[in-house]
């Protein structure tokens, strides 16, 4: 009992200093965000401004953040490059030209490399947005804009590791890149265009896009034979029909599993006899997302688009093929 007992104490001092760290990041952010002013708007200024392409900026920890931060201006819409600080003193500084918009990231804002790239950015008339938490550094001084982060311990117990630091700069690189994305009324059919191998196109492809439609559509009466209905299946190619009315409102679907279960009467029934009565369906302005859960979760490889729901008007189908041309599926 004994060692469980000091277990379970152990694991509750462990899980208390996650939550500790947690909560002086999560304290730090909603202290940036409440900071949040004019500046920020200017560096949105200067960056709307850009004719070439924002460079971000940093080394170490900040350069990781950096990184990122360009990776994240790319993909919504900004041209955008990431320059390791120590490398753009031994001759990646020629990546600089006129007409872009140069963004340091430094917690210190006091580091060597950095003074020799300001130099180069100035001689250009590169604006420079600094993201830092010295207002008093040689980077803050020379920024044409200061982002000054909230003056916070970092998570570390020594205060040295870069943590809480770090998390403000990943935050605020985000709030510029979402907010510039925003006012330059990107949509998301731009953003499927510069994510055209990724997974992320299952939430931005709405299913009206890609669905067939009209005359693609199986679609048999209730009323109809089942002989006629096998007839149409086979026509359409896609292993389904869907019995509807004569407004073409879905009541139910035909597949092969349905098929197999009325096995040797199948010849003499109709096909609202034979229907599965609630199948799966999508509305209309659902996501490629939501066809692909569909599929993998009832295992099928047609759906039907519906107008308002179940009962509604049959507006399309999907079926599993279609998400793979798209691929995402």
């Amino acid at each position: 009992m004994d060692a469980l007992a000091d277990g379970a104490m152990h694991g509750s001092a462990i899980v208390a200093m996650g939550r500790r760290t947690i909560a002086t990041e999560a304290e730090a952010l909603w202290a940036l965000a409440h900071d949040l002013g004019q500046d920020f708007a200017d560096a949105i200024t200067v960056l709307r401004r850009t004719t070439g392409k924002v460079i971000a900026c940093g080394l170490g920890k900040s350069g990781q953040i950096a990184q990122k931060f360009a990776s994240t201006l790319a993909s919504t819409g900004t041209p955008s490059c990431f320059l390791h600080a120590g490398d753009a003193v031994h001759g990646e500084l020629g990546v600089l030209l006129p007409g872009d918009t140069l963004v340091i990231l430094s917690n210190s804002g006091d580091t060597r490399e950095f003074g020799v790239i300001m130099r180069r950015a100035l001689s250009l008339a590169v604006p420079i947005i600094a993201i830092t938490s010295s207002p008093d550094s040689p980077v803050a001084v020379s920024a044409t804009v200061n982002l000054l982060l909230p003056p916070r311990e970092e998570a570390c117990p020594f205060g040295s590791s870069p943590t809480t630091s770090t998390t403000m700069m990943l935050a605020l690189g985000d709030a510029l890149a979402i907010t510039l994305m925003q006012m330059r009324g990107i949509k998301a059919a731009d953003l499927l265009e510069l994510h055209p191998g990724g997974r992320l196109g299952l939430d931005l492809v709405r299913v009206e896009s890609f669905m067939h439609g009209g005359d693609e559509l199986p679609l048999v009466s209730g009323e109809m034979s089942m002989e006629d209905v096998l007839e149409v299946i086979s026509e359409k190619g896609f292993g389904i029909a869907g019995v509807v009315d004569a407004q073409q409102r879905l009541s139910g679907v035909i597949t092969d599993g349905d098929i197999r279960r009325s096995g040797i009467s199948l010849g003499s029934m109709r096909a609202n006899q034979v229907m599965t009565k609630r199948p799966r369906i999508l509305e209309i302005g659902a996501m490629a997302r939501d066809a692909l859960t569909i599929m993998s979760e009832a295992r099928i490889t047609s759906v039907f688009v519906i107008q308002d729901g179940l009962g509604g008007r049959v507006r399309g189908l999907v079926h599993i093929h279609d998400l793979l041309r798209l691929g995402i599926g």
